[in-house]
C-alpha cells in the first residue's frame, strides 16, 4: 500500500552508512530546519503535535538514516524533523542536478492545464504568487482543500470526495509530516500529481509510486541567513532558497 510505500522509499534510498549524523535542528514560528554534519540542511513545515512521546529524546547527535526514521513518528513535531534530516540528504543542489533537477517557480510550469480539472491540496493558489486564479483560467475547473480552509476552500475531508475526479493533483509536502500524503497518493493515482512546496523530498525514487509525475522542492542556498529568520516569525523561504523540479521519466 502507498500508506507503507512512500515513507518506506525515502528511508531505503538513503544508504545505511553515510557517515553523517544531525548536528543542529532548529524549530521556527512555521519550519523546522535540520542541519547534518557536512553542512548541509534541509527544512520541513513545522507541524503542532506532541500529544504522545517522542522516538528519539533528541534528533542531535544521531546517525543520519536513524535520525530520518522520526518522519514516521506520531508526535507531529517530530515527525517534521525527521522530514528536515531527510530534506538536508536529498535536497542538495549536487544531487538534483545529477538527476537533471530544474530551477523554477511554479509547480504548473510546462504542465497543459487546458480543460482539465486540477485539485489543489493546500493553499497555494493566490494573487502575487506563482499560481494564481488567472493562470489556472485555461482549466475546466479547479478547487482549494485545506485543513484551515478559508472562504471559498473546500475543507480537506473532500479529499475522499473530490480528488478521484481530478486529472492534475498539486499536493504540498507538508502533508507528509502530518500522514495525510500516502492516503491523498492513493486518491489521485488516475491523476498527474506533483507534489509542491519546501517540505518536498527530492527523492527520484518517489517517481515509482502510481500517478506521481513531479516534485517541486527547495534548495536552501543561504542556511545561516533562514536559520535566524524563521525563528521569530512565519517566513516564506524565497529569499533562501531555490525550487527545483524533478519530473518522472517518460
Amino acid at each position: 500500500m502507498l500508506r507503507k510505500e512512500y515513507y518506506d522509499i525515502l528511508l531505503d534510498s538513503i544508504p545505511a552508512d553515510t557517515g553523517l549524523t544531525v548536528a543542529r535542528v532548529v524549530r521556527g514560528a512555521a519550519w523546522t530546519a535540520a542541519v547534518l554534519s557536512d553542512g548541509s540542511c534541509g527544512v520541513a513545515m513545522r507541524t503542532a503535535g506532541e500529544s504522545v512521546p517522542r522516538r528519539f529524546e533528541t534528533l542531535v547527535g544521531l546517525p543520519l538514516r536513524r535520525a530520518a526514521e522520526a518522519v514516521l513518528s506520531w508526535n507531529l513535531e517530530e515527525a517534521g524533523e525527521g522530514l528536515a534530516a531527510l530534506n538536508a540528504w536529498y535536497n542538495r543542489a549536487e544531487r538534483v542536478a545529477a538527476h537533471g533537477g530544474g530551477y523554477t517557480e511554479s509547480a504548473l510550469a510546462g504542465l497543459d492545464i487546458r480543460g482539465k480539472t486540477i485539485g489543489f491540496v493546500g493553499h497555494m493558489v493566490k494573487h502575487g504568487g506563482s499560481i494564481t486564479p488567472e493562470l489556472l483560467a485555461a482549466a475546466k475547473d479547479w478547487f482549494i482543500l485545506e485543513r484551515d480552509p478559508k472562504p471559498g476552500d473546500y475543507p480537506d475531508s473532500a479529499c475522499e470526495y473530490l480528488l478521484p475526479a481530478c486529472d492534475i493533483v498539486v499536493v504540498t509536502g507538508s502533508a507528509a509530516v502530518n500522514k495525510t500524503l500516502p492516503r491523498i497518493l492513493e486518491l489521485s493515482r488516475n491523476a498527474e500529481i506533483a507534489l509542491t512546496g519546501p517540505s518536498v523530498s527530492l527523492c527520484p525514487a518517489l517517481f515509482a509510486l502510481p500517478g506521481l509525475r513531479r516534485l517541486n522542492g527547495s534548495v536552501i542556498t543561504e542556511r545561516e541567513k533562514m536559520l535566524e529568520a524563521i525563528v521569530p516569525e512565519r517566513r516564506a523561504l524565497g529569499p533562501f532558497c531555490r525550487y527545483v523540479t524533478l519530473e518522472a521519466p517518460c
